[in-house]
Formats: structure tokens, C-alpha cells, sequence
């Protein structure tokens, strides 16, 4: 499995236009984070996380030219606006991009993207196979998929756990059950929005007791803010945690 971080930022916090702080005027280009999403080959299947506003950008700065699949998180832009974009896979492709997500993430794309979803569909749109998932197991191909429901403040979104990797963003809170599927994992992803405490984001603190409790061999914090400088506080962290960082690349 290849894994490659497209993005490891956030939209939350103070915009970086208006910010003079050290991390924002950073000259370090692990500072420099698009919004959080990755990439993975894996099976023979090429497929991504969340396509946020940065979706464009990542996938020619990556040279991707073929997708397979998208998975989607939750609905919050940061998150899914890229998706109009995916209309280059289209044409190249020659076929609708299958998307899979929770009901609400799906509600949520017929809602903001409804020009795709007219039933007289204008030349050129975006062409969205959405694929309703549950909290089971499902598969895609020879790839097998275990949803993780997380809870972002009070909105229940999605987590993935694929085959010995999970990835995880904007929880707040991960219910014991939901727990149990992330054990024995080679890779975690988790995110670490700040140091402070944050009403729907783990802190870094709160993502190390996670990581702690589920000792994956190796885990990796998205989903920064700009309030953490990655020279400053990667070398705390334990020998096997890791910030990760935009065009970070694993092998797993």
C-alpha cells in the first residue's frame, strides 16, 4: 500500500492572509499544509480521501491522472468542495466517479452540488455515482473497508480503517466500540488540530491518549493547524509518532 498526504492543514483557526505568526511566515515547507486529504494505491485500485477545497492542486501537483473511487469523511466543505474538479477524471475516464459516504455526507452533495444531479444535466458537469455506506464492512473490488464512526462536536462522520492503516480526521470523540476497529494497525492517521483544547477537534494531547491507547507501529497527526510549528513539536513526540506533512509518502 502506498500512501501519499496531499494535505495535512485545516481551515479552522485564524486565516493565514491575516496571519503574521511564526508558523504562518514559516520558510519550513513542512509548515506549508493544503487541506487534509490523502492518496492510495492499493490492490491495483488508486483512489483518494476527501476531496476538499485544494483537490485541483493536489492531484496535478501528484501527477494523478486516474482515480478509481472517492471516499468522503463528512460534508463540511473543507471536505468535499473540491468535488466539482473531479469532472477531469470524467472525461478522461470516460465514466461517473463512484463517491462513498455516510446518508448525511451524501444529502449533503446532492444539496451543494445539485447541478449534478439534474435530470436534465447541463454538458460538462461533474458525473457523482454516490454510494450510501453504513457502519458495516464493505468492499470495493479486492479492497475491504471498515467505516469508523467518530464524532465531530455532536455531528457523526466517518473514519476508514483499510486493511492495517486508519485514517481519522476531525473527531472530537471515538466511542470504545468504534475503538475496537482500530486495533493492530500498522499505520494510524489521526488528527491533531492544536495544543489548546477545541470544541470539535482533538487536541494533540487528546491524539497522543488515542495513539497511546491503540499502539499502531507507527502513527502519523493531520488535520494542523497553523498553530503548531512542525520543528517545534515533532521532535517531542514519541519515537514511533510522527507530524505528518503535505507530500509525506509511506510504504506499508
Amino acid at each position: 500500500m502506498k500512501i501519499i498526504f496531499l494535505g495535512t492543514g485545516t481551515s479552522q483557526g485564524v486565516p493565514v492572509i491575516a496571519c503574521s505568526c511564526a508558523v504562518c511566515q514559516s520558510k519550513d515547507t513542512h509548515d506549508k499544509r493544503l487541506r487534509s486529504s490523502i492518496f492510495i494505491s492499493h490492490k491495483g485500485q488508486q483512489f483518494v480521501i476527501d476531496t476538499g477545497p485544494d483537490f485541483r492542486q493536489q492531484m496535478l501537483q501528484e501527477k494523478i491522472k486516474h482515480l478509481d473511487f472517492i471516499l468522503l469523511t463528512h460534508g463540511h466543505k473543507d471536505h468535499i468542495a473540491g468535488l466539482d474538479d473531479v469532472r477531469a477524471f470524467n472525461y478522461v475516464q470516460k465514466k461517473a466517479m463512484d463517491i462513498y459516504a455516510d446518508k448525511i455526507t451524501c444529502n449533503a452533495i446532492t444539496r451543494e452540488f445539485y447541478y449534478a444531479f439534474n435530470k436534465n444535466k447541463y454538458p460538462g458537469i461533474p458525473e457523482l455515482n454516490l454510494h450510501i455506506v453504513g457502519d458495516t464492512p464493505f468492499r470495493i473490488n479486492d479492497i475491504t473497508i471498515v467505516p469508523v464512526e467518530v464524532m465531530h462536536h455532536h455531528l457523526p462522520i466517518l473514519g476508514f480503517r483499510i486493511d492495517n492503516m486508519a485514517y481519522i480526521t476531525d473527531a472530537s470523540y471515538i466511542e470504545p466500540k468504534e475503538l475496537d476497529k482500530l486495533k493492530n494497525l500498522e499505520v494510524l492517521i489521526i488528527n491533531a488540530l492544536r495544543i489548546e483544547k477545541h470544541y470539535s477537534h482533538f487536541n494533540l494531547e487528546e491524539a497522543l491518549l488515542v495513539a497511546e491507547h491503540l499502539q499502531a507501529k507507527q502513527t502519523y497527526f493531520t488535520h494542523i493547524s497553523h498553530y503548531i510549528s512542525y520543528r517545534k513539536y515533532n521532535k517531542c513526540l514519541p519515537q514511533n509518532m510522527f507530524l505528518a506533512y503535505d507530500k509525506l509518502t509511506l510504504e506499508i
